[in-house]
């Protein structure tokens, strides 16, 4: 097995990692260098396929305001956000959009040339940014990727590995993180690989699910690693389902049509010609979780459910939706006199390893960042288009503690750490071929869905937890994998099994997470009283 050292490992290329790559190569003297591990090619994430927006609380907004954030994000998460953690991203939001600004992203403009602000659900005022309409992920993403291949300053201390899995975590017998193993998908090789620094940038959890909106690189392998490590990890109960994603018959893929869609007129409607959301009090724009139940109940009883998209203006809807409306024609679906039939689909994990707003975990040495971390940021129900600002102010954060850390790798190297590195390196314990990985995970996919979805109960947990047991006793006796799709099964079944914990914990209903056999537990609000100050809470102001 190989041997190398960095001095910061950062695993995942999305938005959060690759800021993050940014960050490091202008703050610190890097002795050995960045790597940076990919599972797919650069830009191929979670953060690409972000459509909705990201959150910018700006001055020249006047009708917004970060008190006005703060209580739309701890009302859309049910009152279980923290507090200052909601605070300090907020108050950092301008100076977030600002530096994404300087790295070369071009924020949507009106005929003014001033930035477009939309709106989108559970928000008060208008307040998204948009990157060309609908693909503001891959906005960032493609400013982001540019900076780190045509900056001397940041591709000189950058490695990076391509279609390469990190699989474990190296940690030691007190608690400190001493760098990786990686999976090289094409190569087959394993290779050990040191670092004072270890950051998971790895994206979301959707694969879990039979239905989802994420790519098919989230399978939840940066949380696998938490998990496995015994990472202290939080609020996996609360997985988000979009509301509206593309459903076409016979096609289990779900491609996403934007909240920003009913944002900007469109409504819910069902095969008898019902507007079925208009008597919530904020009708289509409702939380996530409380429309995703709508369309849920609408579909069990037998309704199909459409988005009418017939009521916005069709010149309007091509210029802010270009990407919606190329797939909806493309489906054979024309949005002037067509409705857009859709349903729910796993999007986005609230919960993930317990970190601090700068991305630090419970093991020393390594951090989280993205949407593989929970800072309480999104309580029980994530508010549209926070998540894309969470990932820039957090990896700034990271970088401001991690410009204070002695970044000489560490040549003691316990037995702990070695016992890892064994079962690595040595040839396959077991050989056994009897199943079938990709029907495993299409079970596995099914279990999830069927049982610990939109709806769920302690018998249909307990269904779920039985049956994820015996898929997961077949890798029990194995040290190491075959494939990277055997090792993705592996992390998509502790990651399952992590969410089945928590919601089998958590009996109430709140936010993103329903029992049918539970209480409801109203989102009441105990939002705290504060000044939007010059000092912040949890650390320092971004500076563009």
């Amino acid at each position: 097995m190989k041997h190398s050292t960095y001095s910061v490992i950062i695993v995942g290329s999305g938005i959060a990692g690759l800021y993050a790559a940014i960050k490091l190569s202008e703050t610190m003297k890097l002795p050995d260098g960045i790597l940076l591990i990919t599972k797919s090619q650069l830009a191929e994430c979670n953060s690409r396929y972000a459509q909705g927006g990201i959150v910018g609380v700006l001055p020249e907004n006047k009708p917004d305001s970060i008190s006005l954030h703060v209580s739309d994000t701890i009302k859309a998460g049910c009152g279980l956000c923290d507090f200052n953690v909601v605070k300090f991203i907020s108050e950092n939001s301008q100076y977030a959009i600002k530096d994404l600004m300087k790295y070369g992203v071009n924020f949507d403009r009106n005929e003014q040339n001033k930035l477009n602000f939309t709106l989108e659900g559970a928000h008060s005022v208008r307040r998204i940014l948009h990157v060309g309409g609908d693909a503001t992920g891959y906005g960032i993403e493609k400013a982001l990727v540019d900076k780190v291949k045509n900056d001397p300053n940041v591709s000189s201390n950058l490695t990076m590995y391509e279609q390469t899995l990190a699989i474990d975590l190296l940690v030691d017998s007190k608690n400190k993180c001493r760098g990786i193993i990686s999976y090289n998908e094409i190569t087959q090789e394993y290779e050990t690989v040191y670092a004072p620094v270890t950051v998971l940038a790895t994206g979301g959890t959707g694969q879990v699910y039979k239905y989802t909106t994420n790519p098919s690189v989230t399978t939840g392998d940066g949380l696998a690693l938490g998990i496995r490590a015994n990472a202290q990890i939080k609020d996996m109960e609360f997985i988000q389902f979009h509301p509206t994603a593309l459903s076409i018959e016979n096609d289990d893929s779900r491609f996403l049509i934007s909240e920003s869609v009913r944002g900007e007129g469109a409504k819910l409607i069902n095969d008898k010609g019902e507007y079925f959301m208009e008597n919530h009090p904020q009708k289509d724009l409702a939380p996530r979780d409380v429309v995703a139940r709508e369309i849920y109940d609408q579909l069990s009883k037998g309704n199909k459910v459409y988005l009418d998209a017939t009521l916005i203006n069709i010149e309007k809807f091509k210029h802010r939706f270009p990407n919606i409306y190329k797939s909806c024609m493309d489906n054979g679906i024309d949005v002037t006199k067509d409705y857009i039939p859709v349903s729910p689909a796993a999007h986005y994990c609230m919960g993930g390893i317990k970190t601090e707003v700068n991305g630090k975990t419970s093991i020393e040495n390594l951090y989280a960042i993205g949407e593989v971390a929970c800072t309480s940021l999104h309580g029980a129900n994530r508010l549209a288009s926070n998540s894309l600002l969470e990932c820039v102010v957090s990896a700034y954060e990271m970088v401001n503690t991690i410009s204070q850390k002695n970044l000489q790798t560490s040549e003691i190297i316990d037995e702990a750490v070695m016992k890892t590195i064994k079962q690595y390196s040595e040839e396959n314990d077991s050989d056994d071929d009897s199943y079938d990985i990709d029907e495993l995970t299409q079970k596995l996919k099914d279990i999830m869905w069927e049982n610990v979805g939109i709806i769920r109960t302690e018998m249909s947990l307990n269904t779920a937890m039985m049956q994820i047991d015996t898929i997961f006793s077949m890798f029990k006796n194995k040290s190491k994998c075959s494939s990277l799709k055997e090792y993705e099964l592996r992390n998509m079944l502790y990651v399952a099994k992590a969410i089945i914990n928590a919601a089998l914990a958590r009996k109430e209903s709140i936010g993103a997470h329903f029992r049918a056999d539970g209480k409801n537990v109203s989102c009441s609000i105990h939002q705290n009283s504060f000044s939007a100050s010059e000092d912040n809470a949890n650390g320092t102001k971004i500076t563009a």
